[in-house]
C-alpha cells in the first residue's frame, strides 16, 4: 500500500510546471530556439535579478529589459516581418531604370565620340612650279597643296607622306618623308609637299620648246598615301590628282600657276 501512494506522489511531481504560472513573469520571458542542440530555454532574465551575473549580457531584442546567456549570444536569429518596410524599399522599379538609362546614354556617347570617322585628303592644286629646260630633256620643280580634314571628334597626327609624279604612265618624280602635323577634332589643314621631276620624252620637249605652238602644257598625274595616327591606331588614306603645269620658256624664275585655296 505505501509503495502504491509513493508511485502516485512521484507521477503528480512530475506533471507540475517547471515555469511559474504568473502571467506576469510569463510576459518578460522569450522561448529561444537553440540551432546547434535543437533544445529550448529562457533566454530574457529580468536585468534586476540577472545584473550580478557576468554570464548573462543584454538582450537585444527585449529593448533592455533582460538579458540572455553570453554563450549563446552569437546563436540568435533576427526574424523580420514579411510586412516589413525594409524589404520593399520604395522607388526601387525607378532607380533601376535611371541605373540602366544612365548606363545606355554613357556608353552611346563614348561611341559616338570615339566611333572611327574617315579622314578626307583632297589636293588643292599646284602652288608654283620651276622649269629648266637641257639636253636631257625637262626638269620640273613642283609645289602642291593638300587640304586634309579631320571628321573625327579626336585629334590625328600626320606621320607620313609618299607621292609618285607620272607622265605618260612613267613615274618622273617621287618623294616619301615623314611628318608629324597635328590636327584637331574636326578641323582642317593645309599641307605644302614639294617634288622634282625629270621628263626626257622627245614629244613633250617639242611642244615646251617650239614656239609655233601655242599652249605649251604638261598633263602630270600625282598619286599619293598619306599616313595619319588617332587612339594609338594608323591609317592610310590614297588620293590622285591631275595637275597641268606650263612648261614653256628655259627659265627656272617661279611663276604662279593656280592661285592658292582659301
Amino acid at each position: 500500500m505505501d509503495e502504491t501512494l509513493s508511485q502516485l506522489d512521484s507521477q503528480k511531481d512530475e506533471s507540475k510546471l517547471i515555469l511559474s504560472s504568473d502571467p506576469a513573469i510569463d510576459s518578460k520571458t522569450t522561448i529561444y530556439s537553440n540551432t546547434a542542440s535543437n533544445t529550448f530555454f529562457s533566454s530574457c532574465v529580468p536585468c534586476k535579478k540577472a545584473s550580478n551575473n557576468g554570464g548573462f549580457v543584454t538582450c537585444p531584442t527585449c529593448q533592455g529589459s533582460g538579458e540572455i546567456p553570453r554563450a549563446l549570444e552569437k546563436q540568435l536569429v533576427a526574424l523580420i516581418p514579411y510586412g516589413d518596410q525594409r524589404l520593399k524599399p520604395r522607388h526601387t522599379k525607378l532607380f533601376v531604370f535611371l541605373a540602366v538609362l544612365i548606363c545606355f546614354m554613357t556608353s552611346t556617347l563614348i561611341i559616338f565620340f570615339l566611333f572611327p570617322r574617315s579622314t578626307v585628303v583632297q589636293s588643292a592644286g599646284l602652288n608654283f612650279s620651276t622649269v629648266a629646260l637641257n639636253e636631257t630633256g625637262i626638269s620640273l620643280n613642283l609645289t602642291n597643296v593638300l587640304k586634309i580634314s579631320n571628321h573625327n571628334y579626336c585629334p590625328i597626327t600626320v606621320t607620313q607622306l609618299a607621292i609618285e609624279v607620272l607622265h605618260l604612265s612613267l613615274v618622273v618624280g617621287q618623294v616619301s618623308k615623314n611628318l608629324l602635323l597635328p590636327i584637331g577634332p574636326l578641323a582642317s589643314e593645309q599641307m605644302f609637299y614639294a617634288v622634282a621631276s625629270n621628263i626626257r620624252d622627245e614629244n613633250t620637249y617639242k611642244i615646251c620648246t617650239w614656239q609655233k605652238i601655242k599652249v605649251h602644257h604638261v598633263l602630270l598625274y600625282i598619286q599619293g598615301t598619306l599616313t595619319y595616327s588617332y587612339l594609338s591606331h594608323s591609317e592610310q588614306v590614297v588620293f590622285q590628282s591631275y595637275e597641268y603645269v606650263d612648261c614653256r620658256g628655259n627659265s627656272s624664275v617661279p611663276h604662279l600657276l593656280t592661285p592658292l585655296p582659301p
